[in-house]
């Protein structure tokens, strides 16, 4: 099932801020919604929606769980206070759940790997809910959990946010004299500190060759809201360093939220919606936030806001997969209809005390939301853009890939870390067609057919105060019905390119992006060592080319097509002096592209079913109408806006590479000049600064 009812108009300001009691009156309308779907024990809650690739069995489990989180977090905050009854529902789920021979018995850890993150969910919420819950259980009962729980224990092969999961479990089992390894321990730190990358990021494991490049929600969600809750397992403060580390995040992460709470929509596992609260609140927990009180209860009221006013809950009052409405495609295999009640997270803030100063501090407004500004973020690549008028936060990817599948193998590119574009008001475009050839928020190589390339990983080139530059070899996909037979015998065949780069220069909503290609290095052996990978360039063969360029803009979703007004032209001289596209929805919001070089036609392309914030959606595009050259540079301005009528689309006067520097400079009609590194890697750390044209920065 793939439904978007309406598209979501840019929120311009923070609602008020929800009291406490509104956030225990949600926690209890949510729990009270899935009463209906539990089993007669209670053990498993089977929630409607997709059946995840670990079975409907696992799935039920994983609603037992994420739910129990969530009715642990709102007791805990109560200081026992249960007036649902929700910790005896739970203790007969726990009694049926962990009965060897019983017919509602939970999948073990051996026998379904997800057991892991629902066992650690598991182990928190008895935690939290030890005196009213734990404490009073059977002897056997109790013997029956720690032994489902221990299942855990000298299990090993987790390389991402997983260890964690391992880490609470076994702290939670020493704590009731459980069995635990210190091995375990001592092996996850060692990983977890070799996938940390500095200010507060963490890089969800590791790339095919090593890279740590896998940034997205779940570096706060995960790998800084468990610290604390194992600290709190354990009864002890926060270590300082990861304190250290969740301020320098949060320093950073409140730019990816907007000012009408709408979040960054980048990354896997996104139906978890107002997860993205949890490091908020784990840093008031642990006292270790930049945000002052009032702002942190701003900023997560906004958020729960900006998801319950957008249709999260469905009329049964039940979160579906999905981001607003029901959205299936937006799933991964690993999710099922329990799966987006990981955003019981976002309730880890009814751990606060009710005299908390989040609770009873004035309104605050987070920085981020006062002025425009443009940050970049080193550990994941990215430079963020933020305009507060329009309630618009804009991620230009330069550093974040996920690439996990071998060189060797045909793959698409990954629409949730490969875009160059994210933002908190659009989705990756999720069709199939457009898993075959994208388009959004995408710079492609087109082949004499006219098919997009893919990027494949992410070579950080350079990272400045307004400028990014990053590189990649891109590769062409077939696959049945693409128009190119290839020579293999699977699904999907692949051809091998040069290696394109592309670069963003952001003045406030505007960004010139530049790009052009240049030749693979040369294939290796064709018969490689003994125990080295498939080379790739021996796998599948090179596409000669020639190529031209296109330039994907910012999609727009609405409710229905007609919602959608698009506008097209091309460059013919002086009737229309520059090629532009543009897709305009009637609240204003606006996506739009301008030629500066080499981009010379305009184009607009229509779907439906292929974006979880409306029924419809539309992409702009440019296009190079003569192939391009090595090393030839081809730009656009590219505008995604709630105020069009603001925007100056004539703010750029040329895009010039200049001979003998190596750089690309940038002319800004107003005589800013910005300078982009061309024609070899730059240094990630130098800032590139704009100016007027004699004071201009270089890299």
């Amino acid at each position: 099932m793939t439904t978007a009812p309406t598209s979501p108009v840019p929120d311009a300001g923070p609602a008020p801020r929800w009291t406490r009691d509104r956030w225990l009156a949600t926690a209890d309308d949510l729990l009270r919604a899935t009463e209906p779907y539990a089993s007669p024990g209670r053990a498993l809650l089977a929630l409607p929606g997709p059946v995840s690739a670990s079975g409907a069995w696992s799935d039920g489990l994983e609603g037992f769980a994420r739910t129990f989180l969530l009715a642990a977090f709102r007791v805990r905050g109560q200081d026992g206070d249960d007036p649902d009854g929700l910790l005896e529902r739970y203790a007969e789920g726990l009694r049926n759940g962990t009965e060897p021979t019983g017919p509602e018995r939970w999948p073990r850890i051996d026998e379904r790997r997800q057991a892991v993150v629902e066992a650690a969910s598991v182990a928190v919420g008895l935690a939290e809910t030890r005196p009213w819950l734990w404490d009073r259980l059977d002897h056997d009962v109790q013997d029956r959990v720690v032994a489902w729980l221990a299942g855990v224990v000298g299990t090993s092969g987790y390389r991402n946010n997983w260890v964690w999961f391992q880490n609470v479990i076994e702290a939670f089992l020493a704590s009731v004299g459980g069995p635990w390894n210190q091995g375990d321990l001592d092996r996850n730190e060692e990983l977890a500190e070799g996938l940390y990358v500095g200010d507060g990021w963490y890089s969800d494991g590791r790339g095919r060759d090593g890279r740590r490049q896998s940034f997205d929600w779940y570096a706060g969600w995960a790998w800084h809201l468990y610290p604390v809750l194992h600290a709190r397992i354990e009864g002890r403060p926060l270590a300082e360093r990861h304190a250290q580390r969740l301020r320098a995040y949060l320093e950073q992460a409140q730019h990816l939220v907007g000012p009408g709470g709408a979040p960054l929509l980048q990354g896997r596992s996104v139906t978890y919606r107002f997860a993205v609260l949890a490091p908020f609140w784990a840093g008031a927990l642990a006292g270790a936030t930049p945000l002052s009180p009032g702002a942190t209860g701003t900023l997560t009221s906004a958020v729960a806001g900006h998801f319950f006013e957008h249709g999260s809950m469905d009329e049964h009052g039940l979160l579906p997969v999905g981001w607003h409405g029901r959205f299936d495609r937006l799933r991964q295999l690993y999710s099922g209809g329990a799966s987006p009640y990981w955003a019981s997270k976002g309730f880890a803030g009814l751990l606060l005390p009710p005299d908390h100063p989040v609770w009873t501090a004035p309104d605050d407004v987070p920085a981020p939301w006062r002025q425009e500004h443009v940050v970049p973020l080193r550990g994941p690549g990215w430079l963020v853009v933020g305009t507060p008028s329009d309630g618009i936060v804009r991620v230009l990817n330069h550093g974040s890939d996920r690439l996990l599948e071998p060189a060797a193998q045909a793959h698409a590119d990954d629409p949730f870390y490969r875009r160059l574009g994210y933002a908190n008001v659009v989705s990756p475009q999720l069709a199939p067609t457009d898993m075959v050839a994208p388009s959004d928020s995408h710079v492609a190589l087109l082949d004499d057919a006219g098919r997009p390339s893919h990027r494949d990983g992410i070579e950080r080139v350079h990272l400045g105060d307004r400028v990014a530059v990053s590189r990649s070899r891109v590769h062409w996909l077939d696959v049945p019905g693409s128009g190119t037979d290839g020579d293999h015998a699977g699904w999907a065949a692949a051809r091998r390119g040069p290696v394109v780069t592309t670069a963003s220069v952001v003045r406030g909503p505007l960004e010139v992006r530049l790009a052009w290609w240049t030749p693979a290095p040369p294939a290796g052996p064709a018969a490689p060592p003994p125990g080295a990978d498939l080379d790739a360039d021996v796998a599948w063969p090179a596409d000669p080319g020639p190529w031209t360029f296109r330039m994907g803009g910012w999609p727009l979703a609405a409710g229905s097509d007609g919602d959608l007004e698009a506008d097209a032209s091309d460059d013919a001289g002086e009737a229309h002096p520059a090629a532009a596209a543009q897709v305009t929805r009637p609240d204003g919001t606006t996506s739009a592209l301008r030629g500066v070089r080499g981009l010379d036609r305009g184009a607009v392309s229509r779907r439906t079913g292929a974006d979880p914030l409306g029924a419809a959606s539309a992409v702009p595009a440019l296009a190079g109408s003569a192939p391009a050259g090595p090393g030839e540079v081809v730009a656009a301005l590219v505008v995604l806006t709630g105020q069009a009528a603001s925007v100056d689309l004539e703010a750029v006067e040329a895009v010039v590479p200049v001979p003998g520097r190596e750089v690309v400079e940038v002319r800004w009609r107003d005589g800013v000049v910005d300078v982009v590194p061309y024609g070899r890697a730059g240094d990630l750390t130098g800032a590139v600064t704009g100016g007027p044209a004699s004071g201009g920065g270089a890299a």
